[in-house]
């Protein structure tokens, strides 16, 4: 069970939360999950999902990849959830720490999400914390962008449908720096 750590309301009145858990558990309408260009579920987060939620995922991964080229930062591809609990896993390509431009590319790939999880009407969404794992991507950092994209989003989309964004955390060292900057 995931459990709410903080919660508060945003301006258009949607709810951000942080939740300590499992973002493979979460009953959210979509998942995001920390993907590669590539969509090949083979660490971190993206392993995580993709085992939990079965091959379906990969196929559907796999698939994505061979219509549309390789993902971008700005332009999340999705899947079902497979056995996953949620309707749809969304495929944002978070930056590697290092190689360039990693501020926007995260900023991209969060706001993408978002407008992919609209175009797909959903009212939920769930995020782990994209690039702060094997990407290397500083964690406080990472919160700072994260909090901004998503506020943002919602000043510059009223007619959003999604009502909850959840970031959804794993360890202790992650979850202080996202509170840290809360």
């Amino acid at each position: 069970m995931n459990t709410i750590l903080r919660e508060k309301t945003l301006i258009g009145g949607q709810k951000l939360e942080i939740a300590q858990g499992d973002i493979t558990t979460e009953q959210a309408d979509a998942i995001v999950n920390a993907a590669n260009a590539e969509l090949q579920h083979g660490g971190g987060v993206a392993w995580a999902i993709s085992r939990r939620g079965g091959e379906a995922i990969q196929r559907e991964s796999n698939e994505w990849v061979r219509k549309h080229g390789s993902v971008s930062h700005a332009e999340p591809a999705y899947t079902s959830g497979g056995q996953l609990p949620c309707k749809y896993v969304i495929h944002a390509v978070g930056p590697v720490w290092g190689e360039g431009n990693e501020d926007n590319k995260l900023a991209s790939a969060v706001s993408g999400s978002l407008r992919r999880a609209d175009e797909l009407k959903l009212e939920s969404i769930a995020f782990p914390a994209v690039s702060t794992g094997i990407f290397g991507f500083p964690k406080e950092r990472a919160a700072r962008i994260i909090f901004s994209e998503i506020e943002k989003y919602f000043a510059e989309n009223d007619k959003s449908g999604l009502k909850l964004v959840r970031l959804t955390l794993f360890d202790q060292p992650t979850i202080t720096a996202f509170i840290g900057e809360w």
